[in-house]
C-alpha cells in the first residue's frame, strides 16, 4: 500500500452537515510511518473546526479478509474513525431527522485521513486489503436505554456503489436484515430541557421553542436538581441544551434564616449541579443571571465584564452561581434586570393599583430598564441558533434608564390614568414604613447591552397591549 506522506492538515467538507473528512499529516521512511491520529489543539482549531466532542472510549476493528463488510450502523453520539493499517471504502448515510435525511457520503480512506462522524449519521465500510484496521474515538459507552438506527447494505434509495458486491463478500447476519430506508426510523435531535418552566422566563420560554419532541420542561417537582441521583435522572447524553430559568428571587425573604438556606440550595448548590452534569455529558448550559451581582455604586452601566460586588444574600448566591456556571466549557450567561413577564410582577401591579384606584409610593431613587421575558427567551434562542461565542451577555431593553416612579408613572399613562396619582418615595423611605432591608437593592442596575434593539418604554407599551387583547 502506497501512503502519501507529508500531507497537511487539512478538512474536506461533504454532502453531509456535520460529515468531516480530514488530510492527516503523514511521516515517514525506511522504518515505516506515524502520525496524530488525535491532536485536540490543532483538531479543535479555527483552521480545522472539528468540535471538541470529548471522547471517552476507542475502539478498533480488526478484518482479516478483504471484502469484509460492516454497517450501516447510526449512533447516538459522534465518532472520529481513521484507518491504522489497510485501506477501506467507507459509506456514510444521513439518518437523523431533518431536510438531508438519506444524503450519502462516499470516500476511501488509507491512515493519511480519517472522518468526523456526527450523532446519527450511518457509517459503514467495507475493507479493500487484507489485515486492516479500523480504529473510531467515540464520546459515549454504549447504552441498552440509547437509541440506535440502522440501514440496510443493499438500500436502493442510498444505492452505495460498493467496490466489491456485496453478495461477494462478508457480511453479518444482523448487517443484512437491517431495514431499508423507507422504514427507517430517523435518529432524533438531541433534547434541550428547560428548568423553572412555571417562572416568567420559563412560559417565555415555552412559547418561542413550543412543545416539540425536542424540548422538555421541568418544574423543581418534576426535577430534584439537589438529589444525589441528579447524575443519573436522565440519559444526559440525549441533551444538547439546559436552559436553567429556575432561581429564588425573593429578594428581602433571602435574608432571613430559612430565606438564606433556600437561595443558597437553589441559586448556588442546584446550579453547581448542573454545572457538573453539563460538563460530564457536553451539554450547552444557559443560564439566567442578574443585576444584583452589582452593588449599584458605578456612575455608568454595568459591562458583561465588571467585576461583581454583591449587597445581599439574593445578589450573592446570583454571584456564585454565575461563578460556577462559567467553568462549563459550553456556557451563555444571561445578566438581565427588572423582569416583566406573565406571571406576578411589578407592571401589573402597578396596573392593577391604577385600576383600583389606589395611589401608590414608589421609590424614585433605583436606576435602570425593564426587560420583557419574551426578550430574554428570544436572545436565548438566537444565541443558540446562531452558535455565537459562548460567555457573558448582558440582555435588556435600551434607552435613557428610568426609576421605578417612572416606569409606574408610564403604566398609569398607558393604562389611561392620570400619572401624577404616582407618588416619589426613596428607598430609605419605602423601607422605612416596612421595616424591610433597604440596603441590599443596587441603586444603579443599568446594564450596558447590544442584544437588543427597543427602548423599555417601547416594550412596556407592547406588554400591557398584550395584556389587554
Amino acid at each position: 500500500m502506497s501512503i502519501e506522506f507529508g500531507k497537511p492538515l487539512s478538512v474536506r467538507e461533504t454532502p453531509i452537515p456535520g460529515l468531516i473528512l480530514l488530510d492527516l499529516p503523514v511521516h515517514g521512511d525506511a522504518r515505516g510511518w506515524f502520525k496524530e491520529n488525535w491532536q485536540r489543539e490543532k483538531m479543535t482549531s479555527a483552521v480545522v473546526g472539528l468540535p471538541d466532542f470529548g471522547p471517552v472510549q476507542n475502539n478498533i476493528s480488526f478484518n482479516d479478509a478483504v471484502g469484509t463488510t460492516r454497517g450501516i450502523h447510526a449512533e447516538p453520539w459522534d465518532k472520529f474513525v481513521s484507518v491504522a493499517t489497510g485501506r477501506i471504502f467507507g459509506a456514510w448515510v444521513d439518518l437523523r431527522e431533518g431536510p438531508t435525511f438519506g444524503a450519502v457520503y462516499t470516500a476511501e480512506l488509507d491512515p493519511s485521513t480519517a472522518i468526523f462522524v456526527p450523532r446519527g449519521v450511518g457509517n459503514s465500510y467495507q475493507t479493500l486489503e487484507p489485515d486492516t484496521a479500523y480504529t473510531y474515538l467515540v464520546n459515549d459507552h454504549w447504552s441498552p436505554t440509547a437509541t440506535y438506527t440502522f440501514l440496510n447494505l443493499a438500500d436502493e434509495t442510498a444505492a452505495i456503489d460498493w467496490p466489491i458486491p456485496l453478495d461477494q463478500v462478508e457480511i453479518s447476519a444482523k448487517d443484512r436484515d437491517h431495514p431499508r430506508l423507507a422504514d427507517v426510523t430517523p435518529m432524533p435531535p438531541k433534547k434541550t430541557l428547560i428548568l423553572g418552566a412555571n417562572g416568567q422566563v420559563g412560559r417565555a420560554l415555552r412559547h418561542v421553542f413550543g412543545d416539540q419532541p425536542s424540548m422538555e420542561y421541568a418544574t423543581r417537582a418534576d426535577l430534584d436538581l439537589t438529589s444525589p441521583e441528579l447524575h443519573s435522572a436522565r440519559r444526559w447524553r440525549d441533551y444538547d441544551t439546559i436552559i436553567n430559568a429556575a432561581a429564588y428571587t425573593d429578594v428581602d425573604g433571602a435574608e432571613t434564616p430559612a430565606g438564606r438556606v433556600d437561595a443558597w440550595a437553589t441559586n448556588v448548590t442546584a446550579v453547581a449541579a448542573l454545572a457538573q452534569v453539563s460538563v460530564a455529558n457536553g451539554i450547552t448550559l444557559v443560564h439566567i443571571s442578574s443585576d444584583y451581582v452589582f452593588d449599584g455604586s458605578k456612575d455608568s452601566e454595568y459591562t458583561s465584564s465588571d467585576a461583581v460586588s454583591p449587597l445581599g444574600v439574593y445578589g450573592q448566591t446570583k454571584a456564585a452561581g454565575d461563578a460556577v456556571v462559567s467553568v462549563v466549557p459550553r456556557h451563555y450567561i444571561l445578566r438581565t434586570s427588572w423582569v416583566v413577564g406573565d406571571g406576578k410582577n411589578f407592571v401589573r401591579t402597578m396596573a392593577a393599583l391604577a385600576e383600583r384606584g389606589v395611589d401608590p409610593e414608589v421609590v424614585d431613587d433605583q436606576t435602570g430598564r425593564l426587560t420583557l421575558a419574551s426578550d430574554i427567551a428570544l436572545t436565548i434562542r438566537r444565541l443558540l441558533h446562531s452558535r455565537a461565542p459562548f460567555g457573558i451577555y448582558n440582555v435588556t431593553s435600551i434607552g435613557d434608564p428610568a426609576t421605578w416612579y417612572d416606569v409606574a408613572r408610564e403604566v398609569f399613562r398607558l393604562t389611561g390614568h392620570d400619572p401624577d396619582r404616582v407618588k416619589p418615595v426613596s428607598t430609605h423611605g419605602y423601607y422605612a414604613a416596612s421595616s424591610g432591608p433597604a440596603l441590599i437593592r443596587p441603586r444603579n442596575s443599568v446594564l450596558a447591552t447590544s442584544e437588543l434593539d427597543a427602548t423599555w418604554q417601547q416594550r412596556l407599551a407592547d406588554y400591557l397591549a398584550q395584556q389587554r387583547s
